[in-house]
């Protein structure tokens, strides 16, 4: 059965490194003690080793203990051996180019669908899609591939912003973004606020933290999906 934590952030504002989300980890890692850490997004442009220093301290607290996958020989068999996988932000065209060069997307999909506890934050929620196409960051890199490890079926857009009305700024909003998205392409687009993740328990999909969800589909208004929403239900209406 799969079991994810998709999270649009690590932070929010006025907290520290995954504070926010740390009751739910404690209870969603329950039995578990130890993790694989995906650093290849490398916020800031980080070495692996400092981006996972911070990951080791944030789930230090909450007693898990943290290894990069880069401390492994073989990334593929560590994945197939890893007790539970956090796949943090940065850049997803890194991300998944990094992924794909070391021949894991196939390998992370099938062992997060036959049980290993998968958590995401921006980036690494990006790849749960069926695609990364609507990811907010720069191509730096070229992937041999868009598509991603179509855990979910839909894709995500994390740090969703709101058109703000008293803004001066004129450019496009991510709103705008994810219309022009939908002009080329069929699969919905969930837009995550900062502060809100899905819990994923193999086919259910349940939006939570305390704000709503912003779901686009083709030709269709964009919805609001208020916490506790099965995200499951409306992409199957979606279908019919």
């Amino acid at each position: 059965m799969k079991k994810m934590i998709i999270a649009s952030t690590s932070t929010v504002h006025s907290s520290g490194y995954l504070e926010y989300i740390l009751p739910s980890l404690k209870v969603f890692f329950t039995g578990i003690d130890e993790l694989l850490f995906v650093p290849y997004a490398r916020p800031s442009g980080l070495t692996y080793d400092e981006y996972t220093n911070v990951a080791k301290k944030g789930f230090a607290k909450i007693n898990i203990d943290v290894t990069g996958i880069h401390k492994f020989n073989d990334p593929v068999v560590a994945v197939k051996n890893a007790k539970a996988i956090f796949v943090g932000g940065g850049n997803t065209f890194l991300l998944v180019k990094t992924l794909y060069d070391n021949n894991l997307m196939p390998v992370i999909k099938e062992v997060v669908k036959n049980g290993t506890p998968y958590f995401g934050t921006s980036a690494g929620s990006n790849i749960t899609g069926i695609t990364m196409q609507t990811t907010n960051d720069m191509p730096i890199v070229f992937p041999p591939s868009f598509n991603t490890l179509d855990l979910i079926p839909f894709n995500i857009n994390p740090h969703y912003i709101d058109p703000d009305p008293e803004s001066t700024h004129k450019g496009e909003t991510r709103e705008t973004r994810i219309l022009e998205y939908l002009v080329c392409n069929s699969i919905p687009v969930l837009g995550l606020r900062e502060g809100s993740w899905l819990e994923v328990l193999d086919d259910s999909i349940t939006l939570k933290g305390k704000l709503p969800a912003r779901l686009f589909r083709q030709g269709e208004e964009p919805l609001e999906l208020s916490p506790e929403s099965k995200l499951e239900t409306w992409i199957k209406t979606d279908k019919q």
